[in-house]
């Protein structure tokens, strides 16, 4: 329900699973090969031999090899050297490249199967682990959330989820209202675009600037979260601190540069990723702001659902908003048509709404006093769906209550 775009910067958030899954039905053999196949006729069959180095291609995201990225990361944790021969066939009912993540649950699932397929065994919270360093095979950089509630998650509860050490805390929500579901119906896939990535750089850089301004030492340093904990400050603080220290124009390269003491060569190597390296300018101010702002929110959500306020509901709501209005403005992760959608849901009588997932696409996740949600979802239908004939052709498939379950995930706050 809340954090986007923290979990990468060290910071808690706090998801909620849904019932649409992923599923897979698996033979294991002695075929000598992993054979993988999809439901889904868009998605082609695959195989891969199982005494073979696992190859996954970056600049080609299919979904097996979100699916060979679970397999190789428990092959290289237990040390595997040959592989249980499987024939996998995988179906599922979370939409793709729509935020509810559906690439983290193919990895998990992925590593839950191959981690059976071959004898093994590890903790929920150690498959979580695994399978969120796994996932950067395919060349994003994330930071745990998805996979983390994918298996952790509890029937009936939100989670904040803290990392180093990942550790999951129920947070039990207010009565009077649901979480409904709706899918802007513009697809983003994470690992296709060098979005998501640019935004990770963005918030590495200005770890860089904002902790050698306050002379901490900034060569030990990646996340932003570090420099709040070296600092000892409150996440206000940092707030001001990142106004006063990093101006909002965007930094050039060679700005960046002269002000951390380091070469061209340096800055491409040590913090660009492989597909960031054609970016020019960096606009730090805000993703630093957007980052520590939404931290805190995460933490007063969590205090509001704890306090069972009275007025909990449209305090949570409040928070959604705001949470929202910063990624579109501050962090630039939204899009039109989310835009759009979400001032339909609040014009709709959503008490608050904003977009969930890693975002320029995907879906918005509104809270909807409980009395209100057949109106609500017949509004949002008529203004945003049923106009336009692709939106009204995927509306049975995207636009849903919620209910606390399965493998994807939607972010409340974070």
């Amino acid at each position: 329900m809340k954090g986007e775009h923290i979990d990468y910067c060290g910071y808690s958030v706090l998801p909620m699973a849904i019932e649409q899954n992923i599923l897979a039905a698996v033979s294991v053999n002695n075929s000598g090969k992993i054979q993988l196949a999809n439901t889904n006729p868009q998605y082609n069959d695959f195989t891969v031999s199982c005494s073979e180095d696992i190859a996954i291609d970056r600049d080609n995201p299919k979904w097996y090899y979100y699916f060979l990225c679970g397999v190789k990361g428990i092959q290289e944790t237990f040390g595997i050297t040959c592989l249980a021969g499987m024939s996998c066939v995988v179906d599922g009912t979370i939409p793709p490249s729509s935020g509810l993540s559906s690439s983290s649950a193919l990895v998990c699932c992925s590593g839950l199967i191959t981690m059976e397929a071959n004898q093994k065994s590890l903790s929920k919270v150690a498959l979580a682990e695994i399978c969120a360093k796994c996932e950067r095979y395919i060349g994003t950089e994330g930071g745990g959330m998805d996979q983390s509630i994918s298996f952790l998650a509890e029937s009936g509860t939100a989670k904040l989820i803290e990392f180093q050490p990942l550790r999951a805390t129920d947070v039990k929500l207010p009565d009077g209202a649901v979480f409904v579901i709706s899918n802007c119906c513009v697809e983003m896939n994470k690992a296709a675009s060098s979005h998501f990535n640019i935004r990770v750089v963005e918030c590495r850089i200005a770890t860089k600037m904002l902790a050698q301004a306050r002379g901490l030492d900034s060569g030990k340093l990646l996340k932003l979260a570090q420099v709040q904990t070296g600092l000892k400050a409150s996440l206000e603080e940092m707030v001001a601190l990142v106004d006063e220290v990093l101006h909002p124009e965007p930094y050039s390269r060679e700005e960046i540069c002269k002000l951390l003491s380091i070469t061209e060569e340096q800055f491409s190597a040590d913090l660009l990723s492989a597909n960031t390296q054609h970016v020019e300018h960096f606009k730090l101010h805000q993703r630093a702001k957007h980052v520590y702002g939404e931290a805190a929110r995460v933490l007063q959500f969590k205090t509001v659902c704890d306090s069972e306020r009275a007025n909990s509901i449209q305090l949570l709501g409040e928070l959604m908003n705001l949470s929202h209005a910063s990624c579109r403005d501050l962090y630039e992760c939204s899009c039109p048509e989310l835009d759009q959608l979400v001032d339909i849901c609040l014009k709709s009588g959503a008490v608050g709404s904003r977009l969930t997932g890693a975002g320029w696409g995907g879906c918005a996740v509104s809270m909807v006093p409980s009395e209100k949600v057949e109106s609500f979802l017949q509004a949002v239908r008529d203004a945003f769906y049923l106009p336009d004939p692709r939106r009204a052709a995927m509306e049975p498939q995207s636009l849903f209550v919620s209910k606390p379950g399965g493998g994807a995930a939607i972010f409340l706050e974070g």
